[in-house]
């Protein structure tokens, strides 16, 4: 039996890693068996090439509770150590350099990314146990070893009769950590960070029902069998080629990842890259309202299979945050603890290739198959909106798949929209007029203004809308987009020939000032047009600039500061050549002003600006003229 004292001369290294360098101590068990699966992956290798004349089997990593003696076991089939390599591994490399560690970290240890490097992974055992073993038996024809600690320098090391090759660590759970022998606690740890590891790892057992004999009489009863409860699936869906999987396999794996989600993704995009760093994953779009508040944290970061964190900014890019799915790279650089990422060159290369890899299978779909896009179109535009915004890499490839839809449910690429409309909604000016709608319903009035005239509406409802229309006017010459609600259609899209007016220059004043003694100035600007006589004599509409203004600053950005308090300004255009305008002119003081009120009601309702108490006075005054 040989005993010694651990290789540091500062006694408090145990109660520092109890306390700080692991904020979350659950992460033991994914240590554990991370390291687990590590000596069986190298094993692997080891007899792969011939270096270990031993036969490989089928290994499997157990972890078992012991809950009245208060010990959890796990045990793998690996490599195993000698005594002299747990002498060098764990009592000498572990706190090589634990000294100056110590005296660096120890206030802000639990942040530091440095732990991984004095191979302390194992030691995060004794964040939970009061005593830690290790029993093991190496590949090589040499003894067992047997290696104790209680959490002091002080450990001892003594030969052990152990045949079966491979590590069993045994911990003797602390008072203060006794959750950890509750079977449903390590299921849920097992679930949570092993779900997905390269080595079966069981977990109790189950039963399983023996498939019924042909011969089997009529009171046959179903006999069962105990087998192994293996937790995870050590070849999930992304370690494996594309071409491997079909459609289904996909849906499955999405079943296997969210078991409480019942909808269906739309589409998924599997990564799959090894140059100039490793990258697997499959990512899924999900339907999507329009509503951007979406849960994030639904993509899940890996690295070689074992669980790191559902919180993936940085490495993936924000606008696809509202993805789900799993991201697999052991190149990405985390701190010690696998909490959080830390800046590197890799991190910002990977998100570019994912943007680009997404860009490239958006692209596909919509050239394989463009009317089942369309449909999808809905569902995910706000996710690929918010992209064309906030990646330039992403809006320089968006012009292949980004549609407009129309009222009339016709989707056009930017390039065909200009093409489609350049004939008739290009005004004097030369420019391209796109008329669009955000409420179909609420807008009704002014599509069909629009639509008489042949032109054609974009139906864009998003909320980031005008965020996105302000970009493309910036990057596409002689392109304007106009609400139809912005003005009377006439000025939306100005054309060479004018209306002449059937009122006279001082007609028009009188008529302006009867107006306005009636219509609110704060939130109303009378305009006189001449428009066609058979137009509404009185529209409501809401200039363009301001209306576009207050919509970005509401949803961040937008440029001028603070005009999301701004009151709603809206135009009352009044149409000089209607017959209401002569009937106004031509009538007494009272009567004017009634006229002017109803006129003014009715524009309000079909803007869906009358409300409460001015709509009820509205239909209380409407049943008095039916009397």
């Amino acid at each position: 039996m040989a005993s010694g004292k651990i290789n540091v001369s500062v006694e408090n290294i145990f109660p520092l890693i109890k306390k700080f360098l692991y904020s979350d101590h659950e992460i033991f068990l994914r240590e554990l068996v991370s390291n687990a699966t590590d000596a069986t992956l190298k094993l692997k290798h080891l007899t792969s090439i011939g270096e270990a004349k031993v036969e490989y089997g089928n290994p499997k990593i157990e972890v078992k509770i012991d809950k009245e003696a208060k010990k959890l076991h796990i045990i793998d089939q690996g490599l195993g150590m000698t005594a002299e390599e747990v002498e060098k591994y764990i009592n000498q490399i572990a706190f090589s350099g634990a000294e100056e560690f110590l005296e660096k970290y120890k206030d802000s240890a639990k942040d530091s990314g440095v732990i991984g490097h004095f191979g302390l992974g194992f030691y995060s055992a004794f964040m939970v146990a009061s005593k830690v073993e290790i029993i093991t038996k190496s590949y090589k024809d040499e003894p067992a070893a047997h290696w104790t600690c209680d959490g002091s320098p002080e450990f001892t090391l003594t030969s052990h009769d152990k045949t079966e090759r491979g590590t069993e660590i045994i911990l003797h759970i602390a008072e203060d950590s006794v959750e950890f022998l509750e079977e449903f606690k390590i299921r849920e740890l097992l679930t949570k960070y092993n779900k997905f590891m390269p080595i079966p790892i069981k977990f109790g057992t189950k039963k399983e029902a023996l498939p019924k004999p042909e011969d089997a009489p009529e009171d046959y009863k179903t006999e069962y069998v105990d087998v192994d409860n293996i937790i995870n699936n050590p070849n999930p869906a992304w370690t494996k080629q594309p071409s491997d999987l079909s459609e289904e396999d996909y849906k499955n794996f999405y079943r296997e990842l969210y078991p409480m989600q019942f909808d269906e993704p739309l589409f998924n995009i599997h990564l799959n890259v090894d140059y100039p760093f490793n990258l697997t994953g499959i990512l899924y779009f999900p339907k999507l309202s329009a509503d951007l508040q979406i849960q994030k944290d639904k993509i899940q970061l890996y690295q070689n299979q074992v669980f790191v964190t559902d919180n993936v900014e940085g490495i993936v890019p924000e606008f696809l945050m509202m993805l789900k799915g799993v991201v697999d790279s052991p190149d990405i650089p985390l701190n010690v603890s696998r909490s959080y990422l830390q800046a590197d060159g890799n991190v910002k290369k990977i998100s570019n290739y994912i943007t680009r890899k997404v860009a490239d299978k958006l692209k596909s779909l919509f050239n394989e198959n463009r009317e089942d896009f369309q449909q999808k179109w809905n569902d995910i535009k706000v996710v690929l909106e918010y992209g064309m915004l906030s990646e330039p890499k992403f809006y320089e490839k968006a012009g292949d798949f980004v549609l407009y839809p129309t009222t009339e449910d016709k989707y056009y690429t930017l390039a065909e929209l200009k093409e489609a409309l350049k004939d008739n909604q290009t005004d004097k000016n030369g420019k391209l007029v796109v008329l669009y709608a955000s409420n179909k319903d609420a807008q009704h009035s002014y599509i069909d203004i629009a639509k008489e005239k042949g032109y054609q509406v974009l139906l864009l409802d998003s909320p980031i809308v005008s965020h996105l229309i302000q970009k493309l006017e910036a990057d596409n010459e002689n392109l304007t987009f106009a609400r139809v609600d912005a003005d009377h259609i006439d000025k939306l899209i100005q054309k060479e020939e004018e209306t002449i007016s059937k009122l006279s220059d001082d007609e028009k004043e009188k008529l302006k000032s009867s107006i306005e003694t009636v219509v609110p100035k704060e939130n109303y600007t009378v305009q006189l047009e001449n428009l066609d006589s058979n137009a509404a004599p009185f529209i409501i509409t809401q200039p363009e600039f301001m209306r576009r203004m207050k919509e970005m600053s509401a949803t961040g950005g937008g440029g001028m500061f603070g005009m999301g308090n701004f009151p709603d300004m809206y135009n009352l255009v009044v149409n000089t050549n209607s017959e209401l305008a002569t009937t106004i002119l031509n009538s007494p003081e009272d009567a004017q002003k009634d006229l002017v009120k109803q006129a003014l009601d009715l524009a309000k309702l079909s803007q869906g600006l009358l409300k409460g108490e001015e709509l009820t006075a509205f239909v209380k005054r409407s049943f008095e003229t039916l009397k």
